[in-house]
């Protein structure tokens, strides 16, 4: 193995999800629409040969069986769970974010167990977890009009892994009001992920619609200790923190997760792109870089890297 690697690190892969669990491997996620699937992998650039296992295909033609959008895996409460968008076929206002658990040890042991649909208060997708101080909170991507059509993120408490607490608010966190936010035919913010550092908690989310070359990375920024579910907590970016490079042709730069090196001291940006504008959205490919971090805290995201671009390997990976 060498000890530099290229973009993308996995091809056709959209919405990825890259998480480092506590038994050194890494597991990784992405949309295939018509299934689940997991794979494991000793190194995070290893990621296109690591063990694959199919944990989840729906019944034909059965509820929440069309569209499987943008699965999350997360690790709550010593169990393993999934978050994912389907529908049965129809359009914006069927989408719903589902959610499966598995009580092994290891993600491609063991039974998926359906646990139901989540009661958004509106359709939408793209469910994330945040844990914080012992509490969960669930955050999504509300189809609507604000006041443009498309999406904006909410967050709501949760008495469990799979239980909203509607009863403790339904609070709207981010709408597409700016313009970087509206390219591509619709009003779109959905895609959050949390970020934890510094003394912050960052919420960054994905703007513009994922065909276009303009989709982008945006950021809220909340301090420690503050109340998540006051809006007025968080502080929004007024330009996009993660964008296009049409220098080093990359375009279409969204839907992200974070993860680290296998040592530890790595911060990494995971993230899908078009490899030139226009482009049709199966050619969606999984990138990796690593990013570092302002004076005042906030993270430093950089400029997407080319394909050309000899990439250090993440720290403490085998060479």
């Amino acid at each position: 193995m060498t000890a530099t690697f290229h973009n993308p690190i996995v091809r056709n892969a959209a919405d990825p999800w890259l998480l480092k669990h506590s038994d050194g491997f890494y597991y990784f996620m992405s949309t295939q629409f018509g299934c689940l699937e997991i794979t494991k992998s000793a190194s995070m650039t290893g990621i296109a040969t690591g063990t694959k296992k199919k944990v989840w295909v729906p019944e034909e033609n059965g509820p929440y069986s069309h569209n499987l959008w943008a699965p999350e895996l997360h690790w709550l409460e010593g169990k393993w769970y999934i978050y994912y968008t389907a529908n049965d076929g129809g359009g914006d206002e069927s989408r719903r974010i589902c959610v499966l658990e598995n009580g092994e040890a290891d993600p491609l042991e063991g039974e998926w167990i359906w646990k139901g649909a989540l009661d958004t208060p509106l359709p939408g997708l793209d469910g994330t977890v945040m844990e914080l101080e012992g509490g969960l909170y669930f955050m999504y991507a509300g189809y609507g009009r604000y006041p443009d059509y498309g999406s904006a993120i909410f967050i709501v408490r949760m008495d469990d892994p799979w239980t909203l607490a509607l009863d403790g608010g339904h609070v709207l966190l981010t709408a597409p009001t700016l313009e970087w936010e509206k390219q591509g035919g619709m009003a779109i913010n959905e895609g959050p992920v949390i970020l934890r550092r510094n003394g912050f908690i960052f919420l960054v989310y994905s703007a513009s619609t994922t065909w276009s070359e303009d989709y982008a990375l945006g950021m809220l920024t909340m301090k420690e200790g503050d109340d998540p579910m006051d809006a007025a907590s968080w502080s929004k970016s007024e330009e996009p923190v993660f964008r296009k490079s049409t220098e080093n042709r990359v375009y279409a730069t969204g839907h992200n997760s974070f993860t680290m090196s296998p040592d530890g001291t790595e911060d990494w940006i995971v993230y899908h792109a078009l490899p030139e504008p226009g482009a049709d959205t199966g050619l969606r490919s999984t990138r990796i870089q690593r990013f570092g971090w302002n004076p005042d805290g906030t993270p430093d995201f950089g400029v997407p890297l080319s394909d050309e671009h000899e990439i250090q390997r993440p720290s403490g990976e085998e060479n």
